[in-house]
C-alpha cells in the first residue's frame, strides 16, 4: 500500500511539474500543445496514471523542442491535427482502457464458445 500512495503522489508531482514547464512554452505553443493535449484526454483513453503522465510528458517535451528550435506549430502537429494526434496516442495504447475491455470481450465469447462446445 505503502508503495501506490508514494506512486500517486509522484505521479501527482510530476503532473505539477508539467503544468509550470508548460506555462512557459511560447503562447503559440502553449495553445496548440493545450488543443492537442484536450483531445488525447478525451480521445485516447488512457486509464493508467503512469502512462498518461508519461504521455503527457513526451507531448510537452516534443512542443519544448519545437519551440526551442524555432518550429512553427504548422510543422510540429502538420496539416490535420487529429491524425497528428491519433499517430502520438497509438505510441501509448498499452494504457488504454479499450484495449482491456477487447481482452475481456474476447475472453467472454471464448468462455461461450467452450460451454456451447461441452
Amino acid at each position: 500500500m505503502f508503495e501506490t500512495v508514494v506512486g500517486e503522489l509522484e505521479l501527482k508531482k510530476r503532473w505539477r511539474q508539467l503544468k509550470a514547464r508548460k506555462q512557459q512554452l511560447p503562447e503559440s505553443h502553449r495553445k496548440a500543445h493545450d488543443a492537442v493535449e484536450r483531445y488525447l484526454m478525451y480521445s485516447a483513453g488512457i486509464a493508467d496514471g503512469t502512462i498518461l503522465t508519461a504521455m503527457a510528458e513526451d507531448l510537452l517535451d516534443l512542443f519544448e523542442q519545437g519551440a526551442a528550435d524555432g518550429t512553427p506549430v504548422s510543422a510540429i502537429v502538420g496539416d490535420n491535427p487529429v491524425e497528428f494526434a491519433e499517430e502520438f496516442a497509438s505510441n501509448y495504447s498499452e494504457g488504454a482502457w479499450i484495449k482491456k475491455e477487447r481482452a475481456r470481450l474476447t475472453e467472454a465469447i471464448e468462455a461461450i464458445n467452450k460451454e456451447d462446445e461441452s
